[in-house]
């Protein structure tokens, strides 16, 4: 893709996507392929068996796996050669996060270090800093925490800090005050970013390492689930950090928490993915063992409806993710990394698809819940006792919609970021809409021809479905203009329809590109897993849209804003139970996910 013109950020709203701008799983290389294979390896082959002593919160065995998968290269991925790091590209990393998901509080360690714990030393730090700090975080040799919330400052992380920083007498050093709250790695991380306010102004980011003066963590935490992972507060206590361990610039820390947070998003529904799919095979496993009334409840409608749904909603989180992860990629491709200028041209490249990992973030940790108590489920009351996995599995799941931002942060962050860059003229969203409303009472579904080809009315249904986005928020911002932003339970709405939007037809590129190499018959759980997933999604559409429009008109208006939203969305179901039955039997068949690489 790197030498076509990369898409937008957002901009798949406007008009249809090329789909050779849409990088799909099937188009991995050997090397993406050799390194979900190590990383699978060290999962299955180190983590499993272990689990439950990782769960008792055996810090000595977490630092040791964390050691070990450093040795392997799966710390260091994002780190660039020069300091100890594979400096592999995005969706090797996205791999890795993927197969790392499966592996649950070892995931969240590795996690936590690998993405906000050494990525702003990787694109903010200087050559010092990087040359001290990174090539001990790749190896493992030391681990990272990311040190963001506090008591008062969850999703305004920047208003509520109260962390405080002073330049000491003699100029050497910040007097660091505060105390950060829900710190992965806290109980045993050496290396910190902290970020505080210089003289209850400027909110900036520091390195600051345990062995410093007035550095310390607190009582481990009582959590619903990842128990193995270490969370506890960070105390500074007139904690000294020499001058040279500012991060970046003075002032600069919003710049650096937001952008690796847009990371860590994208990154979170990768492991999401991944942890989903853990949870299906487990899930299809039972099914085929557990005999009620005779049978396999695996042989019954009902778990297999379970099944093909949960499959169906891991592949529109996986494609959508992964499409993503390849726009990053490609806007990231030239950019080297031994350039001073590095951080902010790679941080630039990532920003412009907050959108996209917005997205990402909140799918991927929606479908896990989904997954997750589809398992638990399907397991009975096995499902609800700890010698089963299902059990874990459903705590652990929980935390990932708070992760990383909460999932309601998110869904605001998709629309007002697309509103902001339409009223940059960044993105010509409020063209968009205006030529929609002009064109939509001529409009007629029954007057349109599709093309002789598999899937056409697929993509049909999801260019129209972008289209309704435009239509929806193009009606929103004309009745609230600058109010609009007051209206968060409209706004969420919308978000809701971006995140289908792009979901749905992220899923048609994939099947389409399927069927181009695979041939009809081999893609046809493509084009399967597409239809369920669509024929799910379309209704809610329509809800979604009319709870909107009821909020911005009533009587005459309403019903007018109404036929538009039903022509744009119309969509004639599919048979779906025949369709979960297919993608069923492939799921049994594959005994998990019914794509393999």
């Amino acid at each position: 893709m790197a030498d076509k013109k990369i898409p937008q950020g957002g901009g798949f709203l406007l008009g249809p996507t090329d789909p050779e701008a849409a990088f799909v799983p099937e188009e991995f290389s050997d090397e993406h392929k050799m390194i979900l294979t190590t990383t699978a390896d060290f999962v299955i082959g180190e983590i499993y068996p272990v689990s439950d002593q990782i769960e008792e919160k055996d810090h000595a065995l977490m630092k040791k796996l964390m050691a070990q998968a450093g040795e392997l290269g799966l710390l260091g991925s994002d780190v660039p050669e020069e300091f100890g790091g594979l400096s592999l590209d995005k969706i090797s990393t996205a791999c890795v996060t993927e197969e790392i998901g499966k592996s649950g509080s070892f995931a969240v360690a590795q996690g936590a270090h690998t993405g906000i714990g050494t990525l702003p030393i990787v694109y903010y730090g200087n050559q010092a800093q990087k040359e001290k700090y990174l090539p001990d975080l790749a190896s493992g040799e030391k681990i990272a925490a990311y040190c963001l919330t506090e008591a008062g400052a969850g999703s305004d992380a920047v208003g509520g800090c109260r962390t405080k920083a002073v330049l000491s007498e003699d100029g050497k050093h910040y007097i660091i005050n505060g105390e950060k709250m829900f710190i992965t790695n806290g109980g045993w991380a050496e290396t910190f970013i902290v970020f505080a306010k210089i003289d209850n102004t400027d909110f900036s980011a520091f390195i600051v390492e345990r062995d410093f003066p007035g550095v310390s963590s607190g009582a481990e935490e009582h959590k619903l689930g990842i128990q193995g992972s270490s969370t506890t507060t960070v105390i500074l206590e007139d904690a000294q950090v020499p001058v040279e361990n500012l991060l970046y610039e003075r002032g600069k820390g919003a710049t650096i928490a937001l952008n690796v947070l847009n990371i860590g998003r994208y990154k979170l529904g990768c492991a999401a993915t991944g942890g989903a799919k853990g949870a299906l095979e487990t899930a299809t496993k039972f099914a085929k063992e557990r005999v009620q009334f005779g049978k396999p409840i695996a042989e019954f409608g009902a778990i297999q409806e379970k099944l093909a749904r949960m499959a169906s909603k891991i592949y529109a989180a996986e494609t959508s993710i992964y499409r993503s992860v390849g726009l990053i990629d490609a806007s990231l491709h030239g950019v080297d990394p031994t350039d001073p200028e590095y951080g902010g041209k790679a941080s630039a490249a990532i920003r412009e698809y907050a959108v996209e990992c917005s997205i990402d973030k909140v799918l991927g940790s929606e479908v896990l819940d989904f997954v997750v108590d589809e398992c638990v489920q399907i397991h009975g009351g096995y499902g609800y006792v700890s010698e089963y996995p299902a059990e874990r599995y459903y705590r652990d799941a929980r935390i990932n919609r708070i992760f990383e931002g909460t999932n309601e942060i998110n869904r605001m962050t998709i629309p007002g970021e697309l509103l902001k860059r339409a009223m940059k003229g960044k993105l010509p969203l409020m063209a968009a809409g205006q030529k929609l409303l002009g064109e939509i009472m001529e409009y007629s579904p029954m007057m349109v021809e599709l093309p002789d080809e598999p899937l056409a009315y697929e993509a049909h249904v999801a260019e129209m479905a972008k289209k309704s986005v435009i239509y929806v928020a193009g009606l929103a911002a004309q009745t609230f203009m600058q109010k609009l932003i007051h209206q968060q339970e409209l706004l969420l709405k919308i978000a809701d329809m971006i995140i289908e939007a792009f979901a749905m037809e992220s899923c048609v590129i994939r099947a389409k590109k399927a069927i181009a190499s695979l041939g009809e018959d081999k893609a046809k759980v493509y084009m399967d897993m597409t239809q369920v997933y669509m024929d799910e999604v379309m209704p809610r559409m329509m809800a979604w849209a009319n709870e909107c429009l009821a909020v911005m008109a009533e009587g005459d208006d309403l019903r007018t804003m109404m036929v538009g939203a039903r022509k744009l969305l119309k969509y004639n179901p599919a048979n779906a139970i025949a369709l979960k039955r297919a993608v069923a039997a492939k799921v049994l068949d594959k005994n998990g996910y019914p794509i393999s690489y």
